[in-house]
């Protein structure tokens, strides 16, 4: 657990150009001086092409509603086949999106470019820059760090393979899928599915973890248009920005939703942040690390090591300390 007297030290690992997410938590940890150093932000990989085929094959309900949606607006699979892509050209948008919120919150960070594919296999180690950097800061200085884990863990997972002497050094928090006592496959969690490899490493190799479930404790970091008209609009560049984001976002052009000013969205990779700030914002509790199955399930095993698994979420805490550092960095432009 964190001790705050002085700022914790922290790299984030962000796939920060796959939806609005991981612009909002970031800002937030940058705002956050006082209470995060956040020494380098490294770009994950991140690509939706693997929806391409199931929506061919109308899989199920949902991926025939995404076909229809497509065609009442005059697109095809085809088109969004154009448009979709591929893990490496994800992470190079990742890796401007990081610089670009770094510029908007004022702050000189580091920022490193990531893997260009996932793992092939449990011990391809896919290195770069990015997992390089995370070895050097794991090693460096007394304190211990925190990796804040937002996409895919592919860069951590080649750091803690090539250098496993860092997993007494680092505790990674990592925000995916469904909480491990439930028994259902988890294929809507795009930060596993993009590399079980990845994920399977994370949870086997002994690392202090934090494991903060998606569905449905992240789920709960739920905005809608109205709030974020009233607390983020016109709240200077930086909260212009997450507004522009919010509304043109880019999952629903990808998925053809409409009606989007009665939709809410889930700000899913603030829980990261939130818990680092405090963590009663996050509660957790200590289970055994549970085994990923091959068709992505959580598999109990008493005898393993201990993580953390946070149950609850303090939603609007979390909002108002975000809206009120905001406002403050505002304050600065006016």
């Amino acid at each position: 657990m964190p001790l705050q007297d002085t700022p914790l030290r922290v790299v984030i690992d962000t796939d920060c150009a796959n939806e609005i997410d991981d612009q909002f938590a970031l800002a937030w940890a940058l705002l956050s001086p006082e209470k995060l150093n956040v020494e380098a932000s490294i770009a994950a990989p991140f690509s939706f092409r693997h929806h391409l085929q199931p929506l061919r094959e109308g899989a199920d309900l949902a991926y025939q509603a995404w076909a229809a949606r497509l065609a009442d607006q005059g697109r095809s699979i085809a088109d969004l086949d154009r448009d979709l892509v591929d893990p490496a050209a994800g992470m190079d948008l990742s890796l401007r999106e990081i610089r670009h919120i770094h510029k908007l919150c004022g702050k000189d960070v580091p920022a490193y470019a990531g893997a260009t594919r996932y793992m092939s296999a449990p011990d391809d180690i896919v290195w770069s820059a990015g997992a390089e950097a995370l070895v050097d800061l794991a090693k460096s200085g007394t304190a211990p760090l925190y990796v804040a884990a937002m996409g895919c863990v592919t860069n951590i997972a080649a750091a803690l393979i090539r250098a496993p002497e860092i997993a007494d050094r680092i505790t990674v928090l990592w925000t995916a899928g469904f909480p491990t006592l439930q028994p259902h496959p988890q294929h809507a969690a795009l930060n596993l599915v993009q590399d079980p490899h990845a994920t399977r490493i994370l949870f086997d190799c002994g690392v202090p973890l934090i494991y903060l479930p998606g569905y449905h404790i992240g789920a709960q970091l739920r905005i809608s248009k109205p709030e974020m008209r009233a607390y983020v609009q016109g709240k200077g560049p930086l909260g212009d920005y997450l507004w522009s984001l919010y509304d043109n976002n880019p999952i629903h052009h990808m998925r053809a939703v409409a009606d989007t000013d009665r939709r809410s969205w889930v700000i899913w990779d603030m829980i990261d942040i939130a818990w680092l700030l405090n963590p009663d914002w996050v509660p957790t509790f200590q289970t055994p690390s549970p085994l990923l199955t091959d068709d992505l399930c959580w598999q109990a095993a008493t005898d393993r090591h201990l993580i953390r698994e946070a149950y609850e979420i303090n939603r609007d805490d979390i909002f108002r300390d975000f809206y009120d550092r905001l406002d403050i960095y505002a304050s600065t432009f006016r």
